[in-house]
């Protein structure tokens, strides 16, 4: 073991062989334990073991951190792909518009109250990470217990959706570096590019019609075109939400959602290629990595401030999500108590977008790197207690979970 960490630090493929050890294990170890600890949280705390803070057998230099930024990239192209825009619509949508917009609200009353730290933002931060749903981990979840296609699945989809989006585009309106007016205008202009980028390809379908029989030509083999032109497309939405100075988790999940449309319009489908790349390699480092910049001593030395993040979450998300179907009717809502609670609790699931956004918070330095690290620790705790708890709730233990695709 010794021999593969150097004393001047682990080279590139060291780091590359332990995250690829781990990511082979992380799927065999949670189907031996049954489901009760997804394969994110393995990664994650795999990451945390082998990083600096721990063993130090890994690091992400030497353009291991490249990786993980398109593992990031991939994560939330396949979010926004897997996004049913209809979900964002009609009564029940806008009445999940409005309760994520409420628990937002609350989330940064909670927190202001609550932290020690003066600075706004940070708040904003941390109340952006406490709203977010988890809804690519949860599908497979909620697949699994065979409740997609019930009451409670298409609820679990509804919030997850918006859940998943409007942290999105509030972290790229509210941490990034224009005030809120001048990011509102930008996020328009990023909006219409995106429309742009979406747009020419369908025309182009739409007027040369073998353009689409000559992709489905090279769609095996050595050209494989269609995943090189989806990468191509992710790439583009990921620099050109850079340049409007967004955050590039926007431009990914624009590109699915993109794409998405792309294969609607019945173009070759790329969806499979795309979850073989991107849960096969560069969605595990990502986590891994992610997993990396977790300071366990930090966690251990706050574990007040652990307990009370994942009780702020449940909170602040959830309970809002229960309020709603408890009390507004929207002509969906969910007539028991028990499964009003597990809703709650799966919407209140949340792990990618806490990591984007103590990412984003602590490279802008609006964030420390501590409380970070048990803002991460506190959502991955939510991932492996707050889906079970709902399965007990609904009289069920988890199985086997399937790869997580979020």
């Amino acid at each position: 073991m010794e021999l593969l960490a150097a004393a001047d630090g682990p080279s590139p493929i060291v780091s590359l062989f332990w995250i690829a050890l781990v990511a082979v294990l992380a799927p065999l170890l949670s189907r031996a334990l049954r489901g009760f600890v997804p394969d994110v949280v393995i990664l994650l705390v795999a990451g945390t073991v082998l990083g600096p803070f721990a063993l130090g057998w890994a690091t992400a230099d030497g353009g291991v951190d490249l990786i993980k930024e398109l593992g990031l990239g991939m994560l939330f192209l396949l979010a926004g792909y897997e996004l049913d825009p209809r979900l964002l619509g009609g009564k029940s949508g806008r009445v999940a518009w409005l309760v994520w917009l409420a628990g937002l609200v609350f989330a940064f009353g909670l927190v202001t109250v609550l932290a020690d730290s003066e600075s706004t933002t940070e708040h904003i931060a941390v109340a952006i990470a406490m709203t977010s749903t988890a809804l690519g981990t949860l599908l497979p979840i909620i697949k699994q217990a065979g409740l997609l296609d019930t009451a409670l699945g298409r609820a679990v989809l509804a919030h997850g959706a918006v859940g998943e989006l409007g942290p999105i585009v509030a972290m790229s309106v509210l941490l990034s570096s224009h005030d809120i007016g001048a990011a509102l205008v930008v996020l328009a202009l990023f909006v219409l590019a995106a429309l742009l980028v979406g747009v020419i390809p369908v025309r182009l379908f739409g007027r040369i019609p073998d353009l689409g029989a000559a992709l489905a030509r090279m769609d095996g083999g050595t050209s494989q075109l269609p995943v090189r032109g989806s990468i191509l497309l992710l790439l583009v939405l990921m620099v050109v939400a850079e340049r409007f100075d967004l955050d590039v988790v926007l431009g990914a999940f624009a590109a699915g959602m993109v794409l998405r449309r792309l294969i609607a319009a019945g173009h070759p489908r790329v969806d499979e290629q795309l979850e073989t790349i991107g849960f096969g390699l560069l969605i595990p480092v990502f986590f891994v990595v992610s997993g990396m910049a977790i300071d366990l001593s930090a966690v251990a030395d706050r574990p007040l401030l652990w307990v009370s993040f994942v009780a702020a979450i449940a909170v602040a998300r959830g309970l809002p999500v229960w309020l709603s179907e408890r009390f507004v009717p929207h002509g969906r809502n969910l007539a028991s108590p028990h499964e009003r609670a597990q809703l709650a609790l799966f919407a209140a699931t949340g792990l990618p977008i806490i990591v984007a956004v103590t990412q984003v918070a602590v490279s802008t330095e609006l964030m420390s790197a501590d409380t970070a690290s048990v803002l991460v620790a506190a959502g991955a705790t939510t991932v492996l207690l707050f889906p079970l708890v709902a399965r007990l709730i609904g009289g069920k233990a988890p199985l086997a979970t399937a790869p997580a695709h979020e």
